[in-house]
């Protein structure tokens, strides 16, 4: 009987000790992506305000840079150990649903950087930089509702 307790016990805290590297995982992977989501747009500030041949070059190439190795990453990684907390640990509720929607929308603001970057390799930029101020503003709104969401768990 005690021999079975103590195999039990066992089995329990290995599997909270995983779940806890999975956790870890998932927010350094989402604070690299948030990384990116708040430093891209400000580059494309200062990308649409410069004038210099070789200030746009180098601000391609920091885009490019930024958006295929570290947003990227960090948004797929953020997802995957996301999914697996989800669906291999059954968190669940309310505040999930609404967390799990809002991580859709920054999915599509991802994407859409991604089709600004484009833009801006191929010198097609139709925004001014008060645009991308504005811009910016968006993950910080997102950010601050995910990490109540999660923290708090208000419904």
């Amino acid at each position: 009987m005690l021999q079975q307790l103590l195999i039990s016990l066992t089995e329990i805290f290995t599997v909270i000790f995983v779940m806890l590297w999975i956790k870890s995982l998932h927010i350094i992977s989402m604070v690299t992506w948030f990384a990116g989501l708040f430093y891209l747009p400000r580059l494309f500030v200062y990308h649409a305000m410069c004038t210099d041949q070789a200030g746009i070059d180098r601000f391609k190439v920091m885009e490019r840079k930024l958006y295929y190795g570290i947003m990227t990453p960090g948004g797929l990684l953020t997802i995957i150990f996301g999914t697996w907390l989800w669906l291999g640990y059954g968190f669940s509720g309310g505040w999930l649903h609404t967390k799990l929607a809002l991580v859709v929308l920054l999915v599509a603001y991802h994407l859409y950087c991604g089709k600004l970057l484009i833009d801006f390799r191929n010198d097609r930029n139709r925004h001014g930089h008060v645009y991308y101020r504005w811009f910016n503003e968006l993950p910080v709104l997102a950010l601050f509702a995910i990490v109540i969401l999660v923290v708090v768990k208000p419904y």
